[in-house]
């Protein structure tokens, strides 16, 4: 079975063509030491410790280093882990999802479909309808207040 094409474009009409390297690398340079160890490397902020988690207002989180729209505020929940979790992305085809067998265990690795910037893991440990649990980084996003769009930067 072939796997499905990556669209160029999601549902949501947002560019998803990839990043190249050099623009990447640009983008990096303005990226906090620990924004590139987790967004970059794969890195795990402490948990409880997130400028995001207990964010409440109502609004829309991006990807940090290209403004990919990635969870709407009404998806996050409290799932008592200490990293801010969502039951559903903001378009599917905004995430994507790679096995991961580090640190000894099989999971979920979502990363930016657009710029490949780690995110966190998904668990299928969440809340009905979904049960799915995205558990996030806060460094690898950026929260924008309803009525305010994230910069989109996009492959040139």
């Amino acid at each position: 079975m072939r796997p499905k094409p990556v669209p160029t474009t999601s549902a949501s009409g947002y560019d998803l063509r990839p990043l190249g390297t050099a623009q990447r690398d640009k983008l990096a340079e303005a990226l906090s030491p620990e924004e590139r160890r987790v967004l970059l490397h794969q890195g795990t902020e402490a948990p409880f410790c997130g400028t995001l988690l207990n964010n409440k207002k109502d609004g829309i989180y991006a990807c940090r280093l290209c403004g990919l729209p990635l969870f709407k505020a009404d998806a996050k929940f409290e799932s008592g882990t200490g990293w801010p979790s969502f039951t559903q992305p903001f378009d599917p085809d905004h995430i994507a999802e790679i096995v991961d067998e580090s640190h000894g265990m099989i999971r979920t690795e979502i990363r930016c479909r657009r710029c490949d910037s780690h995110l966190g893991h998904v668990f299928d440990d969440g809340p009905r309808p979904t049960r799915r649990r995205y558990c996030l980084n806060s460094v690898s996003m950026e929260f924008y207040p309803a009525g305010q769009a994230p910069e989109q930067k996009v492959a040139s």
